[in-house]
Parts: structure tokens; sequence; C-alpha cells
């Protein structure tokens, strides 16, 4: 099947091209435009149903009309000159309030999308205030101590991460900024959507940059590799399409599904794309212009079906390794992780499909042009220090090997003392937001503006017992970590009650969450009323329980993950041994990045702990794409070691032809990954910064060095029970060492001509 589509692809290559470039746009309009429809902010809401803050989530919704994606944000109104609020201001500010309650504020129109598309968040905010008056209720905003100033809430509806309710929202403080600023008051918000937007506006010239210099660096990597302008820019303009042909059919099954997926899930497939997209391009590169210098008196298009056919095979053996071991998250209990295997998984089959097509028409379409102007193809390439490493491996595989574990096992040293870290801090802590935030911080509990939240409802439906209600309350209130009580809010029916709770600590740190998973749960517990159910929600109650869905769920997933990826790479390599050695050194290499990660983030920075997302994030980017370069040199090994000569021989070979291509290839997709490191988000350069050491380390020490070094040390053995090379065999013409038109075996076994 393979050798059917590469084969229809050089044949048929100006039909396969128009129809990417047609998919491509296609779907990339339509996938940008309704991604924010398919996305999720409310990570609450991946939770499953068993789950405390879960439960309280639906509580909150069915009683009291809170919508599931509610953003609700603090304002923080004062006197400009900071003197304390007088009677006067006090009635300015609630009028401004009032009237900012029936204002509509409507969305600004945006060039990026056709209107068509583009969801209306043209809405009337709710105004309440930070004591959790009902839903749509004025009412005097809260007083800091020597009334230096007042809380009011807003609830936006929407998702937070959409530009159309970000402006939305810009619009609201603009026009809320001004009618204070008339009476001589100050407006600042804080919390939600305010954190996302101004967390946004900051990072967005270190966004810009950080792309740029990543494009940057693929394209000068591809330059100083093929000297060809055409090698280092076509490679980008095609992974790019191709990208936007992915993102749309994972918005389009996401609709047609009615999944939600996590805000970060976009970003996240674009950066996975663009790596692997240039590296399964770079491998048919690399094969056809060693094809192309071997065989110069055959038709350029004749080698490109050739090429493709057996770099396809491995290509598809690795996408599928990275697809099953993302599908392998469907099984995952916390829906954020639940969401991404499928996408990531459908993103990268749309990615293979383009390397069995779309690739193989450009080389058969551009031929040896692709290289112009080099003069590479005319002369013999020097042996290059891909050679000579190839020689070192073959001649001390021991020493090679033994360099390769310790360097690993020293960093995975680094896991000692590793801790998990549920923190969802922006990183902007430089803006207007975290500025506001601080200023209440320092005169009131710091949960004023994210309060943890009790829901308590009567089992039977009928109303609940105010005397037990009123005795929880006093609980809560003696409580360890709890600064603040509000007052009750019941529902219409009596039947249901919610208490706000004002931590002491900050809603997104470990110790809110220690406190809501252990005090406060267990005061809850002990004094609800009889025949009640009682359920605590908010931020740190929901990363609570989402730490605990996260333990149960990397117990699940790395086994089966492991095994599937073992079962592929059995099926490929046809070997008993060889995929033991694979899982083996890349099992070193995850302990080796997520210890290298811990020592950076946890014990020289000194953060809280590695985030909680990291480890399966890297055991997926780091087993699955660190096995593709793995699946690259093995594959290259056994058909080196399938023709005569001692198996050292064909390793050193393998080396040679093999190790730029993943060394580049490394490089790539690394500086793809790297441009999440400057993220302002932790959580983001963390999972930027470690995955980009995952994947060199897999391409440099793991698949140059340890594998082809162990490759030496066992010898055709590594292939049993189907040893390769037990009998001379005539070459065909698409192997080295002979030219087209030439018969016989090749005349030198282990050459030495060069790198490619």
């Amino acid at each position: 099947m393979i050798r059917a589509l590469t084969g229809f692809s050089t044949r048929n290559p100006w039909k396969v091209i128009t129809f990417w470039v047609l998919l491509g746009i296609g779907l990339g309009l339509v996938g940008q435009a309704l991604v924010y429809r398919v996305t999720e902010s409310q990570l609450g809401d991946f939770l499953p149903e068993k789950y405390d803050s879960a439960a309280a989530l639906k509580v909150a919704e069915d009683k009291f009309g809170i919508k599931p994606d509610a953003n609700t944000v603090t304002m923080l109104v004062k006197r400009a000159d900071g003197r304390p609020l007088g009677a006067a201001d006090e009635q300015r500010a609630e009028a401004a309030a009032a009237a900012l309650g029936k204002l509509r504020v409507t969305m600004p129109k945006s060039d990026d999308a056709p209107d068509l598309l583009t969801k209306d968040h043209s809405q009337t905010p709710k105004m309440g205030t930070v004591v959790l008056a009902p839903a749509g209720e004025v009412a005097p905003g809260a007083f800091a101590p020597r009334r230096s100033f007042m809380l009011f809430s807003i609830s936006f509806s929407g998702n937070a991460n959409d530009p159309g309710l970000q402006n939305v929202f810009k619009e609201f403080r603009s026009t809320a900024s001004g009618m204070y600023e008339q009476g001589g008051l100050r407006s600042g918000f804080t919390g939600g959507l305010a954190d996302v937007v101004d967390s946004r506006d900051a990072e967005k010239t270190t966004s810009t940059v950080a792309g740029a210099l990543t494009i940057g660096l693929i394209v000068l990597l591809n330059v100083l590799v093929f000297r060809s302008a055409l090698a280092a820019l076509l490679p980008l303009l095609a992974v790019s399409l191709v990208g936007g042909a992915a993102a749309g059919a994972v918005v389009g099954t996401a609709l047609l599904t009615g999944i939600t997926l996590d805000p970060s899930t976009p970003q996240l497939i674009s950066v996975v794309l663009l790596g692997i997209g240039v590296d399964y391009f770079l491998f048919l590169l690399f094969r056809f212009r060693e094809r192309l210098r071997a065989q110069s008196e055959r038709e350029a298009r004749e080698i490109v079906g050739e090429v493709t056919g057996r770099v396809g095979s491995a290509i598809t053996s690795a996408a599928l390794t990275i697809v099953a071991a993302f599908a392998t998250l469907g099984l995952a209990g916390f829906g954020q992780f639940r969401v991404l295997g499928p996408a990531v998984a459908i993103s990268v089959m749309v990615m293979l499909l383009a390397s069995l097509t779309f690739m193989p028409a450009l080389l058969a379409v551009t031929g040896r042009r692709m290289f112009w102007p080099s003069g590479t193809l005319k002369r013999a390439p020097r042996e290059g220090s891909a050679g000579r490493f190839g020689d070192i491996v073959a001649r001390r595989p021991l020493a090679v090997m033994a360099g390769a574990i310790v360097l690993l096992g020293a960093l995975a040293a680094g896991m000692a003392g590793m801790k998990m870290d549920y923190g969802t801090g922006s990183g902007g802590s430089n803006t207007s937001a975290a500025a506001t935030a601080a200023e209440i911080s320092r005169t009131l509990p710091a949960g004023v503006s994210d309060p943890t939240e009790v829901y308590v409802t009567s089992g039977d439906g009928r109303a609940l017992d105010r005397h037990g209600v009123d005795v929880l309350v006093k609980a809560l209130g003696r409580t360890q970590g709890v600064g603040q009580v509000t007052p009750v809010a019941y529902d219409k029916a009596g039947d249901a009650a919610r208490i706000g709770l004002y931590l002491t600590a900050d809603p997104q740190s470990q110790q809110a969450r220690d406190l809501v998973s252990g005090p406060v749960r267990a005061t809850v517990a002990a004094h609800v009323p009889a025949g009640a159910e009682a359920h605590v929600g908010g931020t740190a109650a929901i990363f609570a329980d989402i730490s605990a869905a996260v333990s149960e769920d990397l117990q699940l997933v790395f086994p089966v993950a492991a095994a599937l990826i073992a079962l592929i790479l059995l099926v490929l390599l046809r070997s008993a041994l060889a995929p033991v050695v694979l899982m083996v050194s890349v099992g070193l290499g995850f302990a080796a990045t997520l210890g290298a990660s811990a020592l950076l983030f946890q014990h020289v920075r000194g953060e809280a702990g590695v985030n909680f997302t990291l480890p399966l994030v890297l055991f997926l980017f780091v087993v699955a794409l660190g096995t593709d370069y793995n699946i690259l040199m093995s594959d290259r090994i056994r058909e080196e070691m399938e023709r005569p000569g001692p198996a050292r021989a064909a390793v050193a070979r393998a080396v040679r032809h093999t190790a730029p291509a993943v060394a580049t290839a490394g490089l790539v997709l690394a500086g793809s990954f790297g441009s999440l490191a400057v993220n302002p988000a932790p959580s983001t350069q963390q999972i930027g910064f470690a995955t980009a050491l995952g994947i060199l380390l897999s391409a440099f020490v793991l698949s140059v060095a340890l594998v082809p070094a162990l490759a030496a040390l066992l010898g055709r053995s590594l292939w049993w029970p189907v040893r390769p090379g037990r009998t001379a065999r005539q070459p065909s013409a698409y192997e080295p060492g002979r030219r087209a038109g030439e018969t016989g075996p090749a005349a030198v076994p282990y050459d030495r001509a060069g790198t490619n």
C-alpha cells in the first residue's frame, strides 16, 4: 500500500500537489475560524463526574444557573488620589456599577476570520459582588479595610481563549475605566479572563520573536546541510500547508463528535506537526540526495519512487508509533488528556498521508533542481564527522555505550526528590491584572478574587435544614486556612445552598490545594447537615482533584503505551531482541530528560516542582518521537546488514549515511519545541525545555550513539530469530556501493566514501 501511494504520487505529481494545496488552504481557514468553538477553557469540565469538584460544578449549574463557560472577573474601584472612599465615592461607584450591569457590549469586528464563521460574543456582562450575591444582582461591593477600595464581580460568558470574547472584555474594561475616571475614581481588573487577556498581550511579542527564530533555525539548518534555497524553504511551506489541513481535520472531527479540546491543544499540535513534518521531509531529502549521487545516470523521478517506497516504510512505522502512543490517552480519566490523544493522532495521520503523497510529488516535480545551486551532486562527498563517528562506534562500541549510559544515568539522578506542581500561573507577573491582584491580597485574604465554594443540597429535594447549614458555616469559619466565610446564598427552591470561602493562600498554590483536600473537605464531611450532600468546588478544589486523576492516568497510560510501541517495533523490525533494545534505550532517555528537568526547575530555579503534565507529555513525545529516530537508524542498520560483510562495518555505514539526517531532524524538532521555552507561562516553559532536551538526547545520544553501539556489540544476533545477511546476494540498483547498470556484488562491502 505504501509503495502504491508513493508510486501514484510520483506518476501524477501535479494532481497530488493541487489536491493538497486546496485541502490545506480550505481546511486551514475553516479550522482557524472554528477552533474556539471546540475548545474549553474551564479545566474542571475535563474531570470525571466521580470527583467532588466536578459534582460541585454540576450543582452550580443546575441550582444556581452558573454557566460552565462563565468567566468571572474581579473589578477593584478606588480613588485616583489613593485616599479612602467617602460616602459620595461609594454612591458614584455603585451608580457606575449599576449602569455597567445594563450595558450591552458589542464585539468588535475582526479581520482574522469571515463573519459567517465567527461566533458573536456580544453580551451584557452580569454584575455582582465578591460576597456571592445572586447572579445579575447589583449590590454594594465589598470594602477593604479603611475603605481603601471596593470590589465588584463581573461575569462574562464564553471561551476565555477566544479572541472575540477577549475583545468584548477589552471594550468593557475601557468603558468602565472611562466611567470611573469621570468621578475621580480608578478601576482595575484581575482574575480569570483579565489574567488571560493581559498575559496574552504581554507574551505576544515574545511568541512572535520565538516563532520567527524557530523558522529561521529550520531554514538555516537546511541551507547549511543542503546548500540550496529550495531545499531550505520548500519543506517549511509544505509542512505549513499540511498543518493547516490537519488543524482543520481536528476541528472538524471535534465538531462532528461533540468533544471539546483544551486551549493548549492547537498550539501543541502546530508545534508537533512542524517538527515531525520537517523531519519526515528531511528523511526523504537525505536519502534522495544519496541516491542521486550514487546513480547519477538514472532519471530523478524513478529514484524518487524507490526512495519514498523504502523510506516510506520507516516513516509509516514512526508515525504509527506516535499515533499508538497518543491513542492510549483515550483510556485516561482526565478529559484534557483524553481529548489530546485523538487530536494528536488525527494530526499525525494527516501528516503521514502527506509524507507518502504530497512530499514525493514535490520531489518528483523538482528532481535535481531541489538541490540547486549546490554542486554536491556532481562530486563525491567527504567523509565528514558522521563517517568518523561511525568508525569509532564500529571499533569501540563498548566505550560508546558506556559513555552514553553514564550521561543518561547522571541526568536521571535528578528524579530523586522530584515533586509535581499543579500550579497554573500564567507568568504575567508584570501585567496590570497581576498588580491588581497583589493590591487586593495586601489587605484581604488571597482567595477573595477566586473563592472556594461549598455547595450543599438536600438528598430528597426538600428544603434544606438552615440551622444545619449555619452550623457548617460556623465550622468552616474556624477551619485552618479559611480567612473569611461569605453569607449563605440559597436557590429559589431552598433545597441548595452556596457558601463562599476566602482562603488565606493563593487559590492556585499547592498550599491552597492542601487546605481544600485536607481541612476544608474534612470539616465539610464532619458537619454536613443530616440527609444532605455537600461538595467543595473552586480552583483549588479542581486542581486537587486533577492531581488525583493524573496520578491514576499515569499508572494506566504508561504501560499500555509502552506495550503498543513495543508491538509496532516487533512488527517493523521482525525481531524479538531489537524492540527490547530500543525500548530500554528510550526508557533511559525519558528518565534522563525528566531528571534534568527536575534538576533545573525544582532544584536550581527553586520552583515548586515539575508541571503535573510533564511526565506524561515527555513520555509520549520523547518515547514516541525519539523512537522515530531509532526506527530510522535501526532500519538502515538492518538494510546494511543484509549486505555481505562484517556486522560492525554495516553499523559504521548506517551511522555514516543516517546520522546527518537524524542530527538535522533532531535539531529542527528540538528547535520547534524549544520555542515554547520562552513562553511566560512556567508550565509551558517546562514543557518546551524538557521536550527539546529529550529530542536532542534521543537524536544525538540514543539514535546516533547508544543504539548503533549496541548493534555493533550484538551483531546480526540483534535481529534474532530472522538474522539478515546470512548469505551473499546480488545487491539491487538501489543499494549503496554500485552504479546503475552494474552487475555483481558491491565491490567494497565497507566503503569509506563519506557522508551524504
